[in-house]
């Protein structure tokens, strides 16, 4: 399996990279796999009896602030800190090398791609960005650069005042992100990116197509559903789906049970 996905790597002529959460495990990042597994990289939520799906409620910013940025107040710094591991790099090798047009889908919210140095007008963040605010209320279509420091007690969970505002309305802001039971969030970055992908997707749907999907599971499938269509629907299109518990994928698209890393840098040492 290692050698054909690398043989598709060596012929593709155009590139889509999806990435769910599991694409940060290698980088140190938690992927909140389950509420044991959330609690594991916040043991204090464990404690207080908070799960993921709980804390990642919009309503907290509005009826509990200090909590709502206190999670992603913790989480904002975490991604500032982390260092995007070597996989991001081996694909940016390739990248370069063949001279390719690529496109990144991926769930997470982190920027870690933009970190390592992909082009902001290549990747689309379907659940939006922890680095861009938005008004809670929303008070306006506008959303702004998250240039907050955001002090975090860490006993508690929760961030310390002064806590980051809207400038137009004076409410607390909140990262422009989906979160669970969200009716407030604002799409609008995100479906200029997706219309991108779409044009990127026509541009090249005669082309050679390798798809790479990477920690990308079932419990949110909106990262799998996204390589599975471009596998299906594009006759030059092989998915190369890299997961370690949940690699299925019907033939002729691939399967590599294993982390991203791990599989990464196996195809490159065929290359």
């Amino acid at each position: 399996m290692i050698q054909h996905a690398a043989d598709i790597v060596r012929e593709a002529d155009v590139f889509v990279i999806t990435a769910g959460a599991g694409m940060g495990v290698d980088s140190g990042l938690p992927d909140f796999r389950g509420d044991h597994g959330f609690w594991k990289a916040y043991p204090a939520y464990a404690r207080l009896g908070y799960t993921f799906v709980d804390c990642a409620n919009p309503q907290h910013f509005s009826a509990d602030p200090t909590l709502g940025w206190g999670f992603y107040g913790h989480r904002t710094n975490l991604y500032r800190d982390t260092v995007p591991h070597e996989g991001f790099h081996i694909i940016r090798k390739w990248l370069e090398r063949k001279g390719a047009q690529y496109f990144v889908v991926t769930s997470n919210v982190d920027g870690q791609f933009q970190k390592a140095g992909y082009a902001e007008d290549r990747i689309e963040e379907v659940h939006g960005s922890i680095h861009w605010l938005q008004c809670q209320t929303p008070c306006s279509a506008r959303i702004w650069d998250n240039d907050e420091i955001i002090p975090i007690d860490e006993n508690s969970m929760r961030a310390r005042y002064p806590l980051p505002r809207c400038p137009d309305c004076g409410e607390v802001s909140r990262p422009n992100i989906l979160m669970f039971g969200d009716w407030s969030w604002l799409p609008d970055r995100t479906r200029i990116q997706g219309h991108a992908f779409e044009r990127f997707l026509s541009a090249h749907a005669d082309r050679r197509i390798a798809v790479i999907e990477m920690g990308a599971g079932n419990a949110i499938p909106t990262i799998r559903a996204t390589s599975e269509r471009i596998g299906w629907n594009h006759e030059h299109a092989t998915v190369i789906r890299i997961n370690p518990r949940e690699p299925e994928i019907q033939a002729p698209h691939i399967s590599l049970a294993c982390g991203a890393l791990e599989g990464l840098q196996a195809i490159d040492a065929l290359l």
